[in-house]
């Protein structure tokens, strides 16, 4: 059986590769939500709703698009790193909330709520030693 221990070693660069490519696909997912404008952080921001938070949705649709886009960048660099995954832990909870009232198939909101989880756990191991926090 082929083994893979020794790719343990290369734990450190494991995160980097992930940290960056999550970062990067969130800046492009989200440029298009931060630079949208009102109307699209207000349609945005109305998913929030399903949390019984109904007042200000351009707020909440600005949070959001803020979130996924510089919290992706904060994922590249490294910065801030758990402040950003925690907000795009909310981000995606928010999203996969939105497609489950929605009535969606577990293939549409699959990727928002395994992105929460990834999220979520990337919280408790930080950025690495390859970052600007340095951990």
């Amino acid at each position: 059986m082929l083994s893979l221990k020794f790719l343990g070693k290369l734990r450190e660069f494991g995160l980097f590769l992930m940290r960056v490519g999550l970062g990067v696909a969130f800046v492009l997912h989200g440029s298009d939500k931060m630079f949208g404008g009102p109307a699209t952080w207000t349609q945005l921001g109305g998913a929030i709703a399903l949390w019984h938070i109904t007042w200000y949705p351009i707020f909440w649709g600005f949070m959001a698009a803020f979130a996924e886009f510089a919290g992706g960048i904060l994922f590249v660099l490294g910065f801030l790193f758990r402040p950003a995954a925690l907000l795009l832990t909310i981000n995606m909870a928010v999203a996969t909330t939105m497609h489950l009232s929605k009535g969606d198939s577990f293939s549409v909101y699959s990727h928002a709520a395994e992105l929460c989880v990834v999220f979520a756990g990337l919280l408790f191991v930080g950025p690495g030693k390859f970052s600007i926090d340095g951990e």
